[in-house]
C-alpha cells in the first residue's frame, strides 16, 4: 500500500527538518531569542525572588516558540529552493 501525497509530503517536510544544519540554526536562533525573551518577560520576578515553577515552566517553554519559526522558515525555503 502506497503513501498518500500528503503524507509522504509531512514526511519529507519532517525529514529536512531533521537536517543537521537546520537544527543547529534553530537551536542557535532559540538560544538567542529565547534569552532575550525570557529577559524581557522574567528578569524583574528574577530579580524580586519571586518566580514560581509555573514561571520556570513558561521561560523553557519561551524557547520553543523561535525555534520552532526558524525550523519552518528554513525547512520551507529549502523546499522551495529545491
Amino acid at each position: 500500500m502506497n503513501a498518500s501525497p500528503e503524507n509522504r509530503s509531512r514526511a519529507s517536510w519532517l525529514a529536512v527538518a531533521r537536517e543537521s544544519a537546520i537544527v543547529q540554526r534553530a537551536l542557535r536562533v532559540a538560544a538567542v531569542v529565547g534569552t532575550l525573551l525570557v529577559a524581557i518577560n522574567y528578569t524583574d520576578r528574577f530579580l524580586s525572588g519571586s518566580l514560581g515553577p509555573l514561571d520556570w515552566m513558561k521561560m523553557g517553554m519561551t524557547y520553543l516558540v523561535p525555534y520552532g519559526v526558524s525550523t519552518y522558515t528554513a525547512v520551507e525555503m529549502r523546499r522551495r529552493m529545491g
